[in-house]
This record gives structure tokens, sequence and C-alpha cells, in this order.
């Protein structure tokens, strides 16, 4: 008696997670390394942008006139979602390295006359360089700058883009 192998076709279960489609996170490394993540939802992206954003990576290039976010998240941004970290710097300023470059906070209060409006803004902006491309300078041809972003008006800060510890130190300052 011979034994016949039977015919091994298994169907293997497709998960859920298989099947629904991921979001591509494509970041750059500050050497220009590119690499590509793979992440489920926005919450592990957001996780994974603030874990490689600690170490530099970015995943996009901030516009022309920078990100424009609420004044009220001025002191809470979670600066690791632009691969920025802050620092302060010989002077005492508040200042964001990014890509390479050094952009100081400018608070700019508000100014309310007959002839001029202008609500409070915090930005933070360096000077511009002959090497930055024109559409990302602004201001008089005799003062160029760079803005990486403003925060002005009264919207209600976006939950997810804040650091966590932050709003909590801010909490904590606001009850005492």
């Amino acid at each position: 008696m011979t034994a016949v192998p039977k015919s091994r076709t298994h169907s293997t279960p497709i998960s859920q997670e298989q099947t629904q489609p991921m979001i591509e996170l494509h970041l750059t490394g500050i050497l220009g390394t590119k690499i590509t993540i793979h992440v489920k939802d926005e919450s592990e992206m957001l996780q994974v942008m603030r874990q490689y954003g600690r170490r530099g990576w970015t995943s996009g290039d901030i516009p022309a006139g920078g990100l424009v976010l609420p004044l009220a998240m001025a002191d809470t941004f979670d600066w690791y979602l632009i691969g920025a970290r802050e620092f302060v710097n010989q002077d005492g300023e508040k200042c964001v390295f990014h890509k390479g470059q050094v952009y100081k906070r400018r608070e700019l209060e508000e100014v309310d006359t007959k002839k001029l409006k202008l609500p409070k803004i915090v930005k933070y902006s360096r000077g511009a360089r002959p090497t930055d491309p024109d559409h990302l300078k602004e201001g008089e041809e005799s003062v160029r700058y760079v803005t990486l972003i403003t925060f002005r008006g009264n919207g209600r800060p976006l939950e997810s883009y804040q650091d966590p510890e932050k709003v909590a130190a801010q909490q904590h300052n606001t009850q005492q």
C-alpha cells in the first residue's frame, strides 16, 4: 500500500489589520536619508512622528509663510511633530532648531488704533538667506525673513498637536 499525499492548498485567513489600508508616513532625516513607515491610524502616526521627530526626522516641508495655529497653542505645541526642538540661546531667547536652521520666538503685541487693528501674534522666524527660495521670503527688500510657524487667533487648541507634558504644566501653573 502506497500513501499518496493530499493536496496541500491551505487558505490562510486574512486578518482585519491586513485588509484595512495603511497610512504611509514618509520621513526625511537630518542627513537627507528617506524612509517610509506604515502605520494603521492617525494616533499611531502622531506617535511615530513624535518618536522620530525627537531625533530630527521630518515629514514634509513647511509651507510659504509657515504653519499657522491658534495662539492658545504657542506654549504647548509639540515641536517633535515637525522634527524640531526647543532651546534657549545664550541671550535668553526662546528658539527652535529645525532642519539645520534656528528660528527665534517673536511676540507681536496686539495693536488696536483707529487706523490699525492687529491681533497678538507669536511667531518663530529667522533672517532670510540668499539661498532661501524666493517664495519663502517675507518682508521688504531691506529686511527679509522666513517664518516657521505663527500662533494667532482665538481658535481652540488642537489637542493632538499639543505636548501633553506642557499642557499639564500649564494647567498646574494656572491652578496655583
